[in-house]
């Protein structure tokens, strides 16, 4: 490979024939370029930020941006163990636990590895993760609690009746949540449907570049819209043609949600919370594995096992009749701004 350069004087010429020899050199011994002089850990979380094709989620994005004020000026010549070590030190006395410190240092490979393989740039791929490793030795839990909230009746009914007094209120909340529930969808999902993939005749849908841990892109999952998922759908494609069926932040989607529970009182509740009610009543509708796998998307037992919530008295009622995945709450009023599709559900 040919390089030219001009300099004021042959000192810098000879400085920079320098650097490109031994450039070449260390390319030729170990196929990697090494980082550039003065380059920083934040210099590379930016460039890894700009290679992205799409918006991260905003855990991701607020965990890099952490990452960037904790070790952005960290030189990458000279991140090492230490480096980290004092890292995790900081973030335990923040008060972070074993499960936040995973990820955060997860999300630090991710970039490292992408600055390897992208970039061609020698940096220590495995340095995150063995410092991930070393947490059990400190006495972290990095594995997370299985979570079974779910939303009751009376909950979703008090924050239903909650947003219909919002005047101002401009995402159909309702309607998304019923969704949620009539689908077992993760929000981003719901946000990201668009009108051109759902099938009208077959009454399903596509799921464009869904959540998976081995593939980031490219898994597009059809799954069928169940009869209260399609008395949704049906009315808001009955007047729009193209576009995502539901046009939304799906931040103010989460804002607005977690807004509600804080006015009324509703501890430790989430919109995510939703995906396991669904999950749990798609099984109480008496639907297999299989069929349930296909709706949430997981790709396993082990996974799905997390967001169901089968009770005793579940498998007692499973041979008296079957439960709706979104349940009718009589008596409670669509959104304030009269969309609809609530009152379908």
């Amino acid at each position: 490979m040919y390089r030219a350069a001009t300099f004021a004087t042959k000192r810098e010429a000879k400085d920079w024939a320098i650097t490109v020899e031994a450039q070449a050199s260390h390319i030729a011994a170990g196929g990697y370029a090494p980082v550039p002089k003065g380059a920083t850990l934040g210099d590379l979380i930016d460039k890894y930020n700009e290679s992205s094709t799409k918006l991260p989620g905003k855990t991701k994005e607020a965990t890099l941006a952490m990452l960037k004020r904790e070790l952005g000026k960290v030189k990458l010549a000279n991140l090492n163990a230490v480096v980290l070590r004092d890292f995790i030190d900081r973030r335990q006395d923040d008060g972070a636990g074993g499960v936040t410190i995973a990820a955060d240092l997860s999300y630090l490979s991710a970039v490292l590895k992408w600055g390897r393989h992208a970039r061609q740039l020698d940096l220590p791929e495995r340095l995150a993760l063995d410092a991930r490793a070393s947490l059990m030795h400190r006495g972290l839990n990095t594995r997370s609690q299985e979570r079974d909230r779910e939303p009751t009746d009376d909950e979703l009914g008090r924050i239903y009746g909650h947003w219909a007094t919002l005047k101002r209120q401009q995402i159909p909340m309702q309607t998304l949540c019923q969704f949620a529930l009539a689908t077992g969808m993760r929000q981003g999902e719901i946000t990201r449907l668009e009108i051109e993939d759902i099938n009208t005749e077959a009454k399903t849908v596509v799921i464009r570049d869904r959540k998976d841990p081995r593939n980031k892109k490219g898994n597009d999952q059809t799954v069928p819209l169940l009869p209260d998922a399609w008395a949704i759908v049906e009315p808001i494609i009955a007047e729009r043609k193209t576009g995502f069926l539901f046009p939304y932040d799906p931040r103010s989607v989460s804002a607005s949600f977690t807004r509600a529970c804080t006015a009324l009182g509703i501890e430790d509740l989430h919109f995510h919370d939703l995906r396991h009610r669904a999950a749990a009543q798609f099984f109480r509708m008496g639907l297999g594995i299989p069929q349930v796998a296909l709706l949430t998307g997981h790709k396993t037992w082990a996974m799905l096992r997390r967001y169901t919530a089968i009770k005793p008295s579940d498998v007692h009622d499973a041979i008296k009749k079957p439960a709706s995945p979104a349940p009718d709450h009589a008596g409670q009023q669509g959104d304030s701004q009269g969309d609809s599709t609530a009152k379908a559900v």
